[in-house]
């Protein structure tokens, strides 16, 4: 079979990929999250043993594109239901879902769930005809889209829907600062900064160092500590000089995090002789508009 040539998306695309809940078999998804990256595409990668509810959050507080899931534990048609559904409910109907589980989703089963509403669901078969790469041109291809605008309920303003802590707003927010500043000034223009000094601390170091880890640790604490206070937390990985392609591992080992009171993204230098986003500061205003 010749290998196809590799699709250049034509947006900055953004796809969460994990393992489903109980499923120990990640081989797979680290395969397709390598090749997903290098066809240029941002990779939100959390790992195996995901529930339903932490991949869709995670979609939306990152603004995510779509999501990519493995599921080899047999449970399959809830977890994948579910998650469309779940999105739906979020307003975030917009995000794709693709998956996949070699021979243990059946064809009658693909079938169910692609008229259900999930995007595409991947058979072994596929990957006879179209190939690993193949595949993985389809997913991006189909995710390269413009996220919807940002956009208000009613009479609702900027700065009260900011201080909702909405995760939707802050990702959109974040997401027009980085692909339009333009924009972003001007929706931002209309934002009522606050007087409140908020601190912001900055962890930087080598890779591998236990940035991540020490992070989670100081998230656990905080909510214990302070029941009443929020939190947010922007992480920076570099991006890939050939591809533009970048992995945003570090939810992977945030353990913490899945509270109401936590909002996290991950954002790519989009440069690759950069150690933090040109759109840092934009994304940390944001964060304290929303206190």
């Amino acid at each position: 079979m010749e290998q196809p040539k590799v699709y250049t998306p034509k947006n900055k695309v953004r796809i969460v990929t994990a393992a489903s809940l109980f499923d120990g078999h990640d081989a797979a998804i680290n395969i397709m999250r390598r090749i997903i990256q290098s066809t240029g595409v941002e990779v939100i990668h959390l790992g195996h043993d995901r529930s339903v509810a932490e991949v869709v959050d995670c979609a939306i507080q990152e603004d995510a594109h779509a999501i990519a899931m493995t599921s080899y534990q047999g449970g399959h048609n809830e977890y994948f239901k579910y998650m469309h559904d779940l999105l739906q409910e979020k307003g975030a109907g917009h995000i794709k879902i693709f998956g996949g589980g070699g021979g243990v989703i059946l064809p009658k089963e693909i079938e169910e769930l692609m008229e259900y509403g999930i995007t595409r669901i991947y058979s072994p078969d596929d990957g006879r005809t179209m190939g690993l790469q193949g595949m993985i041109n389809d997913l991006v291809k189909q995710s390269d889209y413009a996220t919807p605008p940002l956009e208000l309920n009613g009479e609702a303003s900027l700065s009260k829907v900011l201080k909702e802590k909405e995760a939707g707003t802050l990702a959109r927010l974040i997401s027009l600062a980085e692909n339009r500043p333009e924009d972003f000034e001007k929706e931002f223009a209309r934002v009522e900064t606050g007087s409140k000094n908020i601190p912001v601390l900055g962890i930087t170091g080598t890779g591998g160092a236990g940035k991540s880890s020490l992070v989670d640790e100081l998230v656990r604490r905080f909510l214990a500590d302070f029941p009443e206070k929020t939190l947010g937390i922007i992480s920076v990985d570099p991006s890939k000089r050939k591809t533009g392609g970048a992995l945003l591992g570090d939810r992977i080992r945030m353990n913490a995090i899945s509270d109401d009171r936590v909002y996290m993204r991950s954002l790519a230098t989009r440069q690759s002789n950069l150690a933090l986003s040109k759109h840092i500061q934009e994304a940390i205003d944001v964060l304290k508009a929303a206190d």
